[in-house]
C-alpha cells in the first residue's frame, strides 16, 4: 500500500483532510434549496464507497512492500471487520443528522454547534480509552467549546426571531408566530455530534491488535456500512421527515442528473478527509505529524464549514447587532476550545 514518504507529504494530506472536511458540506448547498437532503444523502454514500473502492484498488494496492488492501483483509479478525463496519453506520447516522440540520438552519449554525458536540464526545471517549494529556485542559477546553455551542444556538434563535418579525411586519399579519427551528436545528446537531464523536473510538478497535486493519481496507469497510445504513435510515428520514412533507423514492430518479454528481463528488470529497485521517496515523517515527499539530488541522474543518455558511452562503444575512455579537462570541470561544484541547493533547506523555 502507498503511504506517504516524509513528514511534508504527511503534513500536506492533513491539510488536504480538514480542507475536505470543511468543504464538502457546500456541494450540498450549492444542489439548491429544494433538493431534499434525505435525497442528497443516497449520492453521498454512493461517492464515499466509490471513493473508498477506487483508492483500495489502486493506492492500496501498490507500493513498493508488496502488501495490498485484499491481504489485509485476509489477515484482519471478523471482529476487526465489524467494529469497522458499525463505526460506519454510528458514522452514518450522526452525519445525516448533521446535514438534516443543515437542511433547516445553515452550515453555520450546523457544523459549530453539532461537531463542536462531536468534539466534546471524542475528547471524552480519547481520554477514557487512552489516559493522557493534562485533563483540566481537556475537560477546560471542552467547557469552551460547550460555551461556543451556547452561543451558536442564540445566534441563531435571535436571527430567526428577527427574520419573522421583519416578515411579518412586511406582511402586516400583526403578532409573528413562534418560530421552532432553532430548537429542531439545535437538537439535530446535537444528536448528530454525539454519533459522529463517537465513532473514531470504533475505528481504532478495528485497527487494533495483530489482526487489526489497516487504513484502506477499514476506510473500504467503513463506505460499505456507509451505504448499506443509508438505506435503512432513509426509510425513516424520508417518511417522517425532519422538515416538510413525506418524499417518494420516484422524486431521485426524476432529479437531475447534475444534482447527482454533486452529491456524489460531495461524498467523495468527504472520504478524501477520512483517508487522509487514517492514512497519516498509519505513518511511524520521524515521519509522523505530531498530535497536537493533526488534532488541531482536524478540528480546523469545524471553522472551515462555518466560514464557508457565514461568507459564502451569506447565512446570517440581515442579522443585527445582537446576533452578530453572539456570532462572534462563538466564533472566538470555538477558536479558544480548540486551542486549549490541543494544548492538552500536547501535554500528553
Amino acid at each position: 500500500m502507498i503511504l506517504p514518504g516524509s513528514y511534508a507529504a504527511v503534513l500536506i494530506l492533513l491539510i488536504a483532510g480538514m480542507l475536505a472536511w470543511g468543504a464538502w458540506a457546500n456541494l450540498f448547498k450549492a444542489a439548491g434549496g429544494k433538493w431534499r437532503f434525505e435525497l442528497f444523502y443516497f449520492d453521498f454514500a454512493i461517492g464515499v464507497l466509490v471513493a473508498a473502492t477506487v483508492l483500495a484498488l489502486t493506492a492500496g494496492s501498490l507500493g513498493f512492500d508488496g502488501f495490498s488492501f485484499r491481504d489485509d483483509l485476509q489477515l484482519a479478525g471478523k471482529r476487526q471487520e465489524l467494529w469497522g463496519f458499525t463505526a460506519g453506520v454510528v458514522f452514518n447516522l450522526g452525519n445525516m443528522l448533521l446535514l438534516g440540520a443543515v437542511s433547516i438552519a445553515g452550515m453555520a449554525v450546523a457544523f459549530p454547534a453539532g461537531m463542536g458536540c462531536a468534539l466534546i464526545v471524542a475528547t471524552c471517549w480519547n481520554f477514557a480509552l487512552n489516559p493522557g494529556g493534562n485533563a483540566a485542559l481537556l475537560f477546560g477546553g471542552a467547557a469552551v467549546v460547550g460555551g461556543a455551542i451556547v452561543f451558536d444556538i442564540l445566534a441563531f434563535k435571535t436571527w430567526s426571531a428577527g427574520k419573522a418579525r421583519a416578515a411579518q411586519a412586511e406582511a402586516g399579519t400583526g403578532k409573528p408566530k413562534r418560530r421552532r427551528s432553532s430548537l429542531k436545528s439545535a437538537l439535530l446537531s446535537l444528536a448528530g455530534g454525539l454519533l459522529i464523536g463517537s465513532f473514531q473510538p470504533l475505528i481504532q478497535l478495528g485497527r487494533s491488535g495483530e489482526n487489526g486493519l489497516g487504513p484502506y481496507s477499514i476506510g473500504l469497510i467503513f463506505g460499505i456500512g456507509v451505504l448499506f445504513s443509508t438505506f435503512v435510515f432513509n426509510l425513516f428520514f424520508m417518511n417522517l421527515p425532519v422538515q416538510g412533507k413525506a418524499i417518494d423514492m420516484a422524486e431521485y430518479f426524476n432529479a437531475r442528473l447534475s444534482r447527482h454528481w454533486l452529491g456524489i463528488i460531495g461524498g467523495v470529497v468527504w472520504y478524501i478527509g477520512m483517508i487522509a485521517s487514517l492514512v497519516s496515523g498509519r505513518v511511524e517515527g520521524a515521519l509522523r505529524v505530531g498530535a497536537p499539530v493533526s488534532f488541531a488541522l482536524e478540528q480546523g474543518a469545524i471553522v472551515i464549514a462555518t466560514l464557508c455558511g457565514l461568507f459564502l452562503w451569506r447565512e446570517y444575512a440581515g442579522a443585527d447587532t445582537s446576533a452578530k455579537i453572539r456570532l462572534g462570541l462563538m466564533f472566538l470561544l470555538l477558536l479558544a476550545g480548540i486551542g486549549i484541547i490541543t494544548a492538552g493533547v500536547a501535554s500528553a506523555r
